[in-house]
């Protein structure tokens, strides 16, 4: 009875093909899920099933005359199913990641087969933001300013299942993963005020990436260019005191007149 039981076991092994495929998809995309048939047959049966309590979100039965597509109870799938008649492929429009899971396929006709999807969703990535540390300068910097840093931060914000970044043309210099759901990430990097490497922050996932170039003339500037800064702001203060100075001066110089001018006629 015992080796009865592993024959039949072992012809439904031969019988029913099992096959696995990975599929990875951004968030708000479509994804089509093939069965590789090019047509159902009268007695076919195509049935597709969801997670892991393989709840029914589809199924064809030509015999019955049966299409038709069902939703899960917490009503994920709504509007978003299409079942191709001819084929029995199924298509998951304007995709989430709350449809991450195991999608599992029974044909069940002349010759049965099961074929299972492991479906990834991602979620769309934000453009990395490059900024600058304040610069600190003092009297006693070096007058070297190739000796000088420049202190950099790159970001994202909500972002999950993702790799952030610095490269060096195309060596990589440092980098910081993570597999939660909607967080902040920030990675910092130090360069030299006239450095003329080219730099850029990269943030990636499974399929898809972001990147960002770093441009040191904008977000990074010597003392010296500092000090110069400053000075041409204190110098355009001054100015515009001088100029206020003076037009009050000439204002007031105005009134006198007016009363000398009142008084003799007086």
């Amino acid at each position: 009875m015992f080796y009865r039981i592993v024959l039949l076991n072992l012809c439904r092994w031969f019988l029913i093909g099992v096959f696995a495929e990975s599929v990875s998809v951004t968030e708000g995309d479509s994804v089509t899920l093939h069965t590789d048939l090019t047509e159902i047959h009268e007695d076919d049966e195509i049935v597709w099933k969801y997670g892991a309590e393989k709840s029914l979100i589809a199924q064809i039965n030509r015999d019955a005359e049966v299409y038709s597509t069902c939703d899960v109870p917490d009503e994920r799938f709504r509007d978003r199913l299409k079942l191709d008649r001819q084929t029995g492929s199924l298509t998951i429009t304007n995709i989430t990641t709350q449809h991450t899971g195991e999608y599992q396929l029974e044909i069940n006709g002349a010759k049965l087969s099961s074929k299972t999807f492991n479906v990834s969703v991602y979620a769309r990535l934000s453009v990395p933001v490059i900024s600058s540390n304040s610069t600190q300068c003092s009297s006693s910097s070096s007058s070297s300013s190739s000796q000088q840093n420049c202190s950099l931060v790159c970001s994202v914000v909500n972002v999950g299942h993702v790799t952030l970044s610095w490269y060096k043309g195309n060596s990589l210099l440092s980098s910081i993963s993570v597999s939660d759901l909607s967080i902040s990430l920030s990675l910092p990097l130090e360069v030299e005020y006239q450095e003329k490497n080219s730099y850029s922050c990269v943030i990636n996932n499974p399929i898809t990436n972001q990147t960002t170039h770093l441009d040191i003339s904008k977000l990074c500037h010597t003392c010296s260019e500092v000090h110069i800064s400053c000075c041409d702001t204190v110098e355009a203060v001054m100015r515009l005191v001088v100029a206020a100075l003076v037009g009050v001066a000439s204002a007031a110089a105005a009134v006198l007149l007016i009363n000398d001018i009142r008084s003799a006629r007086g």
